[in-house]
């Protein structure tokens, strides 16, 4: 039996865990799904079941697409994700290749420094951090969410990818030095192809916790103009009385972007799960 025969079990192995937590993962999505098209009444009397002709009701979308302006509120989502995933990634990926490519003094201080971020929750230091945004004129603009979740992101970026990058041959970069490529060339075009499963892994674990966040666009966004849709879905929840079908159909409506995203980087991300399963 050679390797590669040897790693088929380990991989199907793999694969079958994965579509098993993801039936798992997906289970309250489909929850809310189905009771975002029924009536009140039917969402507390029968919540596992999905919608019938005569429970059937779309009052929480109408009521989500004429109160509050819900297009202006997944703009500024999206905007802010995506934004926030392309710094996050490029800057994350830059560092990482600087802490497994070259050696210096304090080479693994810095990279401690850097990690410290993933024990180190960011949201112990909002009184701080608004501060700075009010001092810098910052506040109620998407600026000041996309340096938010930047920061908050790339600790756990360059956790990941220096150990992916560190597994680049050295034999390939310094062929690429040999024929006369920058650094920033054997970066771009030698080293980035190559973990790319690591990448899109990076940017799945951190463009949910973004796109989810309610606390920084509370804090430094509350606006109108700059409100995110989990911001805005917040109209719907009072302190005695609680829209359950527009809250329902604003959730299922702020899924698909996330959706979309994952589906983009799925691919990539199962390949950088399971890459340690088939060696």
């Amino acid at each position: 039996m050679n390797r590669a025969t040897a790693s088929l079990p380990r991989s199907v192995a793999a694969h079958a865990i994965l579509i098993s937590y993801t039936v798992i993962a997906l289970f309250p999505v489909f929850v809310i799904l189905i009771n975002s098209f029924k009536s009140r009444r039917s969402i507390f009397g029968a919540p596992m079941m999905p919608p019938t002709p005569e429970t059937f009701d779309l009052v929480g979308y109408r009521m989500v697409l004429t109160q509050g302006d819900f297009l202006t509120y997944f703009q500024n989502s999206f905007i802010v994700t995506v934004a926030s995933l392309f710094f996050v990634l490029l800057f994350g990926a830059m560092a990482a290749f600087a802490l497994s490519e070259y050696r210096f003094r304090g080479n693994r201080l810095m990279g401690l420094y850097l990690a410290l971020g993933i024990m180190i929750p960011i949201r112990l230091g909002t009184v701080a951090i608004l501060q700075m945004m009010v001092a810098s004129g910052l506040v109620n603009t998407l600026t000041a969410l996309i340096l938010v979740y930047t920061a908050q992101g790339l600790p756990l970026a360059v956790f990941i990818l220096t150990e992916f990058m560190s597994g680049v041959s050295d034999d390939l970069k310094n062929a690429g030095r040999i024929d006369g490529l920058s650094e920033y060339r054997i970066f771009f075009r030698l080293v980035l192809p190559l973990v790319r499963p690591a990448m899109a892994t990076v940017a799945v674990f951190t463009m949910i916790p973004i796109w989810n966040d309610l606390w920084f666009p509370l804090i430094l966004a509350p606006s109108e103009a700059t409100k995110t849709v989990t911001l805005g879905a917040q109209m719907f929840i009072g302190q005695y009385v609680t829209n359950w079908n527009a809250v329902l159909a604003a959730l299922s409506l702020a899924i698909l972007p996330v959706l979309v995203l994952y589906l983009i980087f799925s691919r990539q991300l199962i390949r950088g799960i399971t890459s340690g399963a088939v060696k």
